[in-house]
């Protein structure tokens, strides 16, 4: 088992509106970074653990916890030209951005940035890192036991 964090901003994607979705399950779509759609392409398996993260928001930080749901297949956003993920170059034959469902386990209060960065076991994760930007990164299996420890 994997574990990641995955960014969401709450006007897209909540961790509430997941929870309320059919089978608390949502598409993560919108993906447009090859690292990121990387991670889901080839290493997310069903059952991955999930950080649920609020981005883009007056209170960024975790929300809640979710799990890998599904194998990775085409994100249909990219085929659609109304869509504000729209890539005119993919093509149906050969899609070029993917991604997966994400089921949501419950909703946690909600760890921010500050408390993250308090903890020195945390020290090394990839969201605090300068200038990382990514929506999905990988969480290491100490990291996930500190925060599941911390948001509980």
């Amino acid at each position: 088992m994997q574990y990641w964090l995955m960014k969401s901003e709450p006007d897209e994607v909540s961790i509430d509106d997941a929870l309320a979705a059919p089978k608390q399950t949502v598409p993560w779509f919108g993906v447009r970074n090859y690292q990121a759609r990387n991670f889901m392409r080839d290493l997310m398996r069903v059952g991955d653990g999930v950080l649920f993260y609020h981005s883009s928001c007056a209170d960024p930080g975790i929300a809640g916890i979710a799990e890998i749901a599904s194998m990775p297949y085409p994100d249909e956003t990219q085929f659609d030209p109304k869509s504000k993920y729209h890539d005119p170059k993919s093509t149906r034959e050969n899609p070029r951005w993917m991604l997966v469902d994400v089921h949501a386990v419950s909703k946690t209060r909600l760890m921010t940035l500050p408390e993250l960065r308090a903890h020195p076991e945390l020290v090394d994760m990839q969201i605090l890192r300068h200038g990382n930007r990514l929506s999905i990164t990988p969480v290491t299996p100490s990291e996930w036991r500190c925060i599941i420890k911390h948001i509980s």
